[in-house]
């Protein structure tokens, strides 16, 4: 009997963290994905993805998290058209075969109630790879517009391009390194 109350406890435990979990939709006027890398030790090229989309299911009680965010690698801008379409070429992000990039997460890491990482996978040309997103502010809060609960943050990373081909300008001097800056913000749905 005593085996019995047991399980129907833990069974009563999950069933309660699960309600407590709940969705969100990115907002894309409020969610930008930029990049930079440098160029030839002199400057730094920077641009970002224009069209994304996501969902994030969010429990801050049990300290859980999912994320899953697309990238349309056609909508690169960095404010120069032809720069934009070199970055789309077979040179670089070979938007034609691979028109999207994803970021998928299960884990996240808190330092007491706030994000303080999002570990994942990201897919970039085909090939995933470990990305942790470091947080440089995270928060929640009832957005007076909308009348709804938004989380969201700053988030960045740095990755080695070459992980996932993309070796374009690696022979000329470009860096191997880029990094990532994720401004996201999600409503709760």
């Amino acid at each position: 009997m005593r085996k019995t109350l047991t399980l129907l406890a833990l069974a009563a435990t999950f069933t309660t963290g699960a309600v407590q979990a709940a969705d969100y939709a990115i907002d894309p006027t409020h969610t930008f994905a930029s990049f930079e890398i440098g160029h030839f030790g002199t400057s730094t090229n920077r641009g970002r993805f224009d069209k994304k989309e996501g969902k994030i299911a969010f429990d801050r009680a049990a300290k859980t998290g999912m994320v899953d965010i697309s990238l349309d690698m056609t909508s690169v801008n960095t404010g120069t058209p032809m720069f934009d379409k070199h970055l789309q070429s077979a040179d670089l992000f070979d938007a034609a075969k691979h028109p999207k990039a994803r970021f998928v997460s299960e884990k996240f890491v808190f330092n007491g109630d706030k994000v303080s990482e999002v570990v994942g996978q990201l897919t970039l040309l085909g090939k995933t790879q470990p990305v942790t997103l470091k947080a440089s502010q995270f928060n929640c809060y009832e957005s007076p517009m909308l009348k709804r609960e938004v989380c969201g943050g700053d988030f960045e990373a740095t990755i080695d391009r070459t992980a996932f081909g993309l070796n374009y300008g690696v022979d000329w001097g470009f860096p191997k390194s880029v990094r990532l800056a994720i401004q996201v913000e999600a409503v709760k749905q």
